[in-house]
């Protein structure tokens, strides 16, 4: 099994318009699709535990494939 990350863009609830991601990385050994097709539980889960927030969308990425490495191949600082 791989670690995967999914991320969730939740609003809150009170505010629709205030959204944000969460990324929630667990471990995953079939391919992007399928992560994002069984999600759904992962992200009840969540919901129920941050009840203000809600899930309007989600995805699911490797972990790091957006970093970009420095000139010393290094990741970039935060």
């Amino acid at each position: 099994m791989n670690p995967i990350d999914l991320i969730v863009t939740v609003c809150a609830v009170l505010s629709p318009a205030t959204c944000e991601e969460q990324h929630l990385v667990f471990n995953w050994s079939g391919s992007l699709q399928q992560c994002a097709m069984a999600a759904p539980p992962y992200i009840a889960q969540w919901v129920g535990e941050h009840p203000k927030w809600t899930a309007v969308r989600w995805r699911c990425e490797y972990p790091h494939t957006n970093d970009r490495a420095g000139t010393d191949g290094k990741p970039p600082a935060a």
